[in-house]
């Protein structure tokens, strides 16, 4: 049964870090909480790469709630009151997401290598 719920929660949480990029400011809700998911499915398996996607999920959520904040003062650049450098706070968010799905592609690679020995 807990591999079960651990196998829904990894494909639940690949496709939403794939469909929240949609819409990077309201899909990053979505993304967050898809990284928590594959972060709990890892955890459950005991997985190898955990700790990758643990460390993704902290960077997502840290530049997720950057990101808010920053919007919540009225963003930056243009008119608004902060400067264009201050988008460079958000950049935990799309590295975490970087190392997220680069971690999956890894893990996947290994999976089918392993298919290909066993058979």
């Amino acid at each position: 049964m807990k591999k079960i719920i651990a196998q829904i929660l990894y494909v639940s949480g690949i496709f939403a870090l794939i469909i929240g990029l949609m819409d990077p400011l309201e899909g990053s809700v979505v993304i967050a909480v898809g990284s928590v998911f594959v972060v709990i499915s890892t955890y459950l398996q005991k997985d190898k790469l955990r700790k990758i996607f643990l460390t993704s999920m902290i960077l997502i959520v840290i530049g997720v709630l950057i990101m808010f904040y920053i919007s919540s003062l009225g963003g930056f650049g243009g008119n608004a009151n902060l400067s264009v450098y201050w988008g460079l706070s958000i950049l935990p968010y799309p590295i975490g997401w970087l190392i997220a799905i680069i971690a999956i592609i890894y893990k996947e690679v290994q999976r089918s290598k392993y298919k290909k020995i066993k058979s």
